[in-house]
This record gives C-alpha cells, sequence and structure tokens, in this order.
C-alpha cells in the first residue's frame, strides 16, 4: 500500500506489478527446480523406488522423474550413444533417460551436450562442471581384481579421465576410488577381468 502525494492510497503500483512478473519468471526457473528439490524426502519411496544411472547433472531421482520430458533430446545429443530410455515395464520411470556404464562408458564430453540439450532443470550442467557430477559409485571387487593375487596391473587407473583424485594405485598396487570419481565407467570398460573388478551403482549424491 503506497500514498499518493494528493493522500490517496494505491494498492501496488507500477514497480510491484513488474516485481510480480519477475517473481513469477523467476518461479519457473530457479524456483521450479528448488520446489522439486523439496519434494524428494516425502516421495522417494513411493514415486522412485529403483535408483537409477542418469546422465551428468540430473536431478534427484523422484523431481527427475518429474521433470523430464521423456523428449529424448539428450539421448540424441550423447556422442557415444551410451544413453538409452527405459521401457514401458519401469512405470513411472519409462522413457527417461539411463546410462548403462558397465556396457557403455560415459565419455565426460567436456560441455555435457546432454545436459546441456534437455529443456527442463530435469538435466543441468552444474556450475563447477564435471567436479560437481556423480553418475554412479564404483567399488572394487577384491575378489576378483588380480591385483589382490600380486599380479601387476593399473590399467583401470591409467584410463581414468579425472585422474589419482578420482581412482590410483596403493603402495600394493591395488585400485583405490578417490572422492573426485564421477561414475563414468570407463575403468569398468577396461578391466581385463570377466566380469569386471570394477562394479558401478546408482549414486547417493547428485549433480
Amino acid at each position: 500500500m503506497t500514498e499518493d502525494a494528493g493522500g490517496h492510497s494505491e494498492a501496488g503500483g507500477q514497480g510491484d506489478a513488474g516485481g510480480g512478473r519477475l517473481d513469477r519468471r523467476g518461479f519457473f526457473t530457479t524456483g521450479w527446480k528448488r520446489a522439486l528439490r523439496e519434494a524428494v524426502g516425502a516421495f522417494s519411496e513411493r514415486v522412485a523406488p529403483v535408483a537409477y544411472v542418469r546422465p551428468p547433472g540430473a536431478l534427484p531421482e523422484p523431481a527427475f522423474i518429474a521433470a523430464c520430458t521423456r523428449c529424448g533430446d539428450c539421448v540424441k545429443a550423447c556422442p557415444v550413444q551410451a544413453i538409452h530410455v527405459l521401457p514401458p515395464s519401469a512405470g513411472l520411470a519409462s522413457g527417461t533417460p539411463v546410462l548403462s556404464v558397465d556396457v557403455t562408458a560415459c565419455v565426460m564430453c567436456e560441455t555435457m551436450p546432454c545436459a546441456s540439450a534437455c529443456p527442463t532443470p530435469a538435466l543441468e550442467v552444474p556450475p563447477w562442471g564435471w567436479r560437481d557430477v556423480k553418475m554412479a559409485k564404483v567399488v572394487v571387487e577384491a575378489e576378483r581384481c588380480i591385483t589382490w593375487r600380486d599380479v601387476e596391473c593399473g590399467i583401470c587407473v591409467r584410463v581414468c579421465p579425472i585422474g589419482e583424485d578420482a581412482l590410483r594405485l596403493d603402495a600394493r598396487g591395488r585400485p583405490v576410488i578417490g572422492a573426485a570419481c564421477t561414475g563414468c565407467g570407463q575403468c569398468l570398460g577396461a578391466c581385463v577381468t570377466t566380469p569386471s573388478s570394477l562394479v558401478a551403482s546408482p549414486s547417493e549424491e547428485f549433480a
């Protein structure tokens, strides 16, 4: 409520109207993403009982399912065709994009074309790029890895696109997963054992 020079009061002027427009615009950009994230805790088990390895920059699972339009733009943008969509049997998640990094690894394109192609906040390039991405959690299966039998290897470390902050060899020549691992899966495909001594599962962290 404002008062003009003649003492008349007005319920909101032009500035308020403009501010209203800005507020509405802001809601549909940053506000929508925030609202979706806040809904995760209440609906995770009911809406998304199964976790998947999502492309980089994905929202937490229930929010991702809600925001994804199933347009397929991210699938088309992937240069190595590592992204595919879930079948109708996946229920609410059907038609949404996933990665099977044990089959086709993410090559960690510098510009993240898959996330850039997404028309909604379902996938967004993180502010700090790949440093903020956790697509999958990778662990080493010691009973399969030949370095636990004192056989020299280390090929998984050599192919890692991040470096020793993500994957290194310890003093005994055994692979150790570091905090910088994105879960891209390149080490899984390079492993010399069958099945691979490195295993990826959906991450509990999201970009």
